[in-house]
């Protein structure tokens, strides 16, 4: 007969940790799942090197339970330490700390306008078409920044191309990277790709607040513009800059579906909450032009954005194709606004729009 959670339980508490005590009468297990075998928690409330230099007695003792074939002990990611290879960089500024508190909203030093890049759920394209317009309103001769604040799914390193790690020369100020004429900030350049960030609120917003404040967004001169990457939703990350930054606008990416339009509408209500101006909205995946034939196909529907915001009373900045070659070039790492071609062409019209409206 197989071991349940009472064996796990006291086998847990048979391992004294260095800190005094057992795991359990500590209250530092979590999640506890005991399944055909496979057990499954997370140790939380200690100092993660304690909780690290016990994992491997942990699990062991777990694994010497009858009928356990697999353990797996989750150990929350503390902040990432260092930012450079050098003695002197390795001092940097962790990451994901607990910033110091804030008076209100405040301006981004080296920065002239930020807007955010929202979307109300995830799959429709948001960091494409954040990365593609940023690259755009450069080639356009914009100095443009873009800060990847999907702190738990970052994918601006990889669209961006950018994989060297950021350096801090005084252990305070953090040096953001550059690509493709962006200057670029993201909590993936300081992990291992695959790398997963188990963090809660308070660290997510201390991340945040330091990549904002503390990456030095003018290493490559002062910025026209910083672009925000959000997550998808309207959770901590959204709240936390709409109260720590002056905000200058938002904008909204969807599909054309009504499924899509239903969780933009959500964001764009968040945004008003927040008081924070919504520059206009991006039909993205609006039409599909077959490569063989020439066919215009819309697969998710065509002007449900542009529909909506004259419903809303808002701008429609454009609308952008669904196109294998987006795909591919973002995973070399390199926008497709960086080129030529109609795809590239539709970012830079809407760059230009940007530009010419004065909102850039």
């Amino acid at each position: 007969m197989g071991s349940g959670k009472e064996d796990v339980l006291s086998a847990l508490r048979s391992v004294v940790l260095a800190g005094g005590g057992d795991a359990v009468s500590r209250d530092l297990v979590r999640a506890l799942a005991v399944q055909d075998g496979v057990v499954r928690f997370v140790l939380e409330g200690a100092p993660g090197t304690e909780l690290e230099a016990a994992r491997p007695a942990l699990e062991a003792a777990v694994r010497a339970l009858p009928g356990i074939t697999s353990v797996t002990v989750v150990v929350p990611a503390g902040p990432p330490r260092g930012l450079g290879g050098t003695a002197q960089q390795s001092k940097g500024p962790a990451i994901g700390g607990h910033a110091k508190p804030q008076s209100g909203p405040q301006k981004v030093p080296g920065v002239k306008t930020i807007l955010a890049i929202g979307s109300g759920k995830g799959g429709v394209g948001k960091s494409t078409v954040a990365s593609n317009l940023a690259v755009a309103l450069a080639r356009a001769g914009k100095k443009v920044g873009l800060l990847d604040a999907d702190i738990y799914g970052p994918s601006q390193p990889r669209m961006m191309g950018a994989s060297k790690r950021p350096a801090s020369p005084d252990g305070k100020t953090i040096l953001p990277l550059q690509a493709h004429g962006v200057t670029l900030m993201s909590i993936g350049l300081m992990l291992k790709e695959d790398e997963a960030v188990i963090w809660r609120g308070p660290m997510l917003m201390g991340a945040l607040q330091q990549m904002l404040f503390q990456v030095k967004w003018d290493e490559y001169g002062p910025l026209d513009v910083l672009l925000i990457d959000l997550p998808p939703g309207t959770g901590d990350v959204q709240l936390s800059l709409c109260q720590k930054t002056t905000l200058d606008g938002a904008i909204i990416v969807s599909t054309p579906q009504d499924v899509a339009l239903l969780d933009a509408k959500k964001a764009i209500d968040m945004f008003r909450r927040l008081k924070a101006p919504i520059v206009g909205l991006i039909e993205n995946m609006s039409t599909y032009i077959c490569p063989n034939c020439g066919h215009e196909a819309h697969l998710f529907g065509h002007g449900g954005v542009a529909t909506e915001a004259a419903r809303l009373d808002l701008p429609f900045l454009g609308a952008l194709p669904l196109d294998l070659e987006v795909r591919l070039a973002g995973d070399s790492g390199t926008p497709i606004a960086s080129g030529q071609g109609p795809a590239a062409q539709a970012y830079a019209s809407l760059a230009q729009g940007l530009i010419v409206q004065g909102l850039i």
